[in-house]
């Protein structure tokens, strides 16, 4: 690792996630930083963070801090991230990077001025099962790819003023949920060069389910569904001519796999012990980005989180979704 010194920008449920997973990797956590300096005395006493700020401007002019893990709700990813790059520190963004395809060019474009790091925190794709599935389909283990699917469904508050009901707040299933499963199909088969998507809204207008169908290059397919009103299965699969993939749940955290030939017989079966949730992996990524000197990762690079919140856009374009302040 390089020794960079992070810095916690808010103090939520998925900071103190994301910073519990860092101290177990024994990663350096020097300062956070809150709106409110309770909260973030409170937050550095539970993780033995030596500086806690009352603001966030305070916490990026923090010269002992290196990046900055941007961990706000959607709607301030764009302002917070670019006080940080403006401040001179690295950004390693919660995912949704932002609302739309828009701010994402804003923060990439910021980050290259500046020669600075900016990364999506797409925890899932850095994930030991994650990388030994783009091993399998890089061997062609699996032949010709023709279907990847996947689903992120819980059961969620139904209370218009819960965060994820919020349009205000970018709520709905879409960002916080459906994110999930197709940045994976894209992760699988590239970009879609068709989309389809359906919706049911709730009363407040944001996405209470979605459903997505891409076609990708050569015809292939995914789908993915996407629900905040019920907890399914939560499993993927990749569909190849040859052998398939078989995600368990909750496929997009530490899980374990098969891959399957036609007839049913199990060519190999993975599991790993990852210790906390598995949000470490992306931090240690983006350390070493840094340490190379690089500006993006080849599992995920800066333009394709781009492109991802460009294909988000579209489906909401075609369910009907504008956030306040859009046009």
């Amino acid at each position: 690792m390089t020794g960079l010194h992070w810095g916690i920008l808010a103090t939520g449920g998925i900071a103190h996630a994301f910073t519990s997973d860092l101290r177990t990797a024994g990663l350096d956590v020097t300062a956070v930083g809150s709106r409110r300096i309770d909260s973030a005395r409170a937050f550095a006493e539970q993780y033995d963070i030596a500086h806690a700020h009352g603001s966030y401007e305070e916490l990026v002019a923090d010269p002992d801090v290196d990046i900055v893990y941007i961990a706000t709700p959607h709607p301030a990813h764009l302002e917070n991230a670019l006080l940080a790059l403006d401040n001179g520190k690295h950004v390693l963004v919660e995912k949704p990077f932002t609302l739309n395809a828009a701010e994402a060019a804003a923060i990439r474009d910021k980050a290259a001025e500046k020669g600075l790091l900016s990364m999506e925190a797409m925890w899932t794709r850095y994930l030991p099962h994650m990388v030994r599935i783009r091993e399998i389909l890089a061997a062609g283990t699996l032949g010709e790819i023709r279907v990847v699917s996947a689903d992120h469904t819980q059961k969620i508050s139904t209370d218009p003023a819960h965060r994820l009901n919020d349009l205000a707040l970018g709520g709905g299933a879409l960002l916080d949920l459906g994110i999930y499963p197709i940045s994976f199909a894209i992760d699988v088969l590239g970009l879609p060069e068709r989309i389809t998507a359906l919706a049911r809204l709730s009363d407040a207008g944001s996405d209470a389910e979605v459903a997505t169908s891409f076609v990708h290059a050569g015809g292939a397919l995914s789908t993915s569904v996407s629900s905040s009103r019920g907890a399914g299965m939560n499993v993927a699969q990749i569909v190849g001519t040859e052998a398939r993939i078989e995600i368990d749940r909750v496929w997009y955290t530490p899980t374990s796999f098969r891959v399957v030939s036609p007839d049913g017989d199990v060519i190999e079966e993975f599991t790993a012990e990852v210790p906390g949730r598995g949000m470490q992996f992306q931090a240690q990524a983006a350390e070493r980005l840094v340490a190379a000197g690089a500006d993006s990762h080849d599992i995920l690079s800066i333009d394709e989180t781009v492109a991802i919140m460009g294909v988000l856009d579209e489906v909401r374009r075609q369910i009907g979704v504008v956030y306040p302040g859009e046009r």
